[in-house]
């Protein structure tokens, strides 16, 4: 049986946002969110309440229904990485049913942000691979397949290379669609006996935001309104900005 053991209220405030930070940067749910971090605290003996929203997270810490303690923390633009996510989950469980000191919870989540990404290559080739497959699901033919692989490495490599230099997410967006858009425009000059159109369309693919919009969803239903609505504008965005590069690449080659 689990038994509450005394903490230091700011220590354990600070872990708890280093928990939702990571949990809002790598794709969770406002609700998956609250309830992982109120699982952690319930464990400590405090109640916690969370305002979410889509640069930043409140949190308020009470005990006995007194409040003493309250911090606010920015959030980075977000990423995809659900080993973070599932593992952060594990933890808060594995905090609930057992006596974990705070020491140990900075390990875990520390040893979670290390954990090695997959391959860059292996990456690569399996999005382009999916890109090529979408391209035969739209009745492309082998040499469509073949230009869409292409676009999609390209358009994926070009995004990874502009987020290492930590450029706005929405140019990084343009930018990646139209390269991707691009190579397919430039195989129909090439392929004129083609008009590459199912090509075009699956190049960008790999771009869709589909996690903000599932989460926009997800948020919306549990009542989160705000934090919703925040994070369906940034998915238009991106859509907008994924339509910009194609447009662009469809001016040039007419």
């Amino acid at each position: 049986m689990n038994t509450k053991q005394e903490v230091n209220t700011k220590e354990l405030g600070e872990i708890l946002l280093d928990v939702a930070e990571l949990l809002m940067n790598y794709g969770a749910s406002s609700n998956r969110i609250r309830l992982t971090v109120s699982r952690i605290s319930e464990s400590y003996g405090y109640q916690s309440n969370l305002l979410i929203i889509n640069t930043a997270i409140t949190i308020f810490l009470n005990k006995s229904d007194e409040e003493i303690y309250n911090s606010l923390r920015r959030t980075s633009p977000p990423m995809v990485n659900f080993r973070i996510v599932s593992g952060i989950s594990r933890m808060s469980w594995s905090v609930a049913e057992s006596i974990w000191t705070l020491d140990q919870i900075r390990a875990e989540l520390k040893r979670l942000k290390s954990l090695p990404h997959y391959n860059r290559w292996l990456v690569l080739s399996l999005v382009s691979l999916a890109g090529a497959s979408f391209c035969r699901i739209f009745e492309g033919n082998a040499l469509e397949m073949a230009v869409a692989f292409v676009a999609t490495f390209v358009g994926l490599f070009v995004r990874q290379e502009l987020i290492k230099h930590k450029l706005m997410l929405y140019v990084t967006i343009y930018i990646a669609a139209f390269a991707a858009s691009f190579v397919a425009g430039a195989a129909a000059k090439f392929f004129p006996q083609s008009s590459m159109e199912h090509a075009f369309a699956a190049s960008v693919l790999f771009l869709i935001p589909g996690v903000p919009l599932i989460n926009s969803s997800s948020d919306v239903l549990d009542g989160n309104i705000l934090t919703g609505l925040s994070r369906g504008i940034n998915a238009l965005i991106i859509g907008f900005a994924i339509s910009l590069g194609i447009l662009t690449t469809t001016l040039i080659f007419n």
